[in-house]
């Protein structure tokens, strides 16, 4: 019995994503939800308390995924490329999972109300902060050409934010370790200082 709840859940919170997706945060209403899932109306909020809530819950989850994995980096004592080479690889990884989510929290984040709408931004900003401290390491060590780090650290996150792009609708699955390997040796040979 708990996990035909479990899998209703997951059903829920996968064809939600989904319809956000195609329609937008704004657009998409507590009816849609409900219509999509064959559901009553009051039994969307068996699962949700709001669609703010829900938007809530999604984007702060995988922002905090994204900072842990980050954090992790950071603290390692690997030299700043091969931090940089994981910061490429677990913001992939991470995607690869989670595309609709990813896509949520790059879409519609400015849906959010105050005062997470600001803790986002703070959030946001500490992550693209850690990144450039890893390039500006890499510059100071020789390892990276000297370059504008806020330019550099934009660039980067740039070609990070777009990648749920690649796993949402895809007929064949695209293997994260062989785009990690591609959009890294791109990354690397604008920065690499050789």
């Amino acid at each position: 019995m708990q996990m035909r709840k479990s899998n209703k859940r997951a059903l829920f919170f996968e064809e939600t994503l989904k319809l956000i997706y195609e329609k937008g945060f704004k657009a998409t209403t507590i009816r849609d939800i409900a219509d999509r899932l064959n559901f009553k109306e009051a039994n969307v909020y068996n699962y949700v308390d709001s669609k703010q809530a829900l938007l809530e819950g999604y984007i702060f989850d995988i922002q905090n995924e994204f900072h842990t994995a980050m954090n992790h980096i950071i603290d390692s004592t690997y030299l700043p490329n091969e931090k940089l080479r994981l910061v490429i690889s677990s913001y992939i990884q991470i995607t690869s999972k989670r595309p609709y989510e990813q896509a949520l929290f790059m879409n519609d984040w400015r849906n959010l109300k105050e005062p997470r709408l600001q803790e986002f931004i703070n959030s946001r900003k500490a992550y693209e902060e850690k990144l450039k401290t890893i390039i500006e390491a890499g510059v100071s060590q020789g390892q990276f050409r000297v370059l504008n780090l806020t330019l550099t650290t934009q660039t980067i996150m740039a070609a990070l934010r777009w990648l749920y792009i690649l796993y949402i609708g895809q007929k064949t699955n695209l293997n994260p370790i062989e785009v990690e390997k591609q959009l890294t040796d791109f990354i690397f040979t604008g920065i690499h200082n050789e």
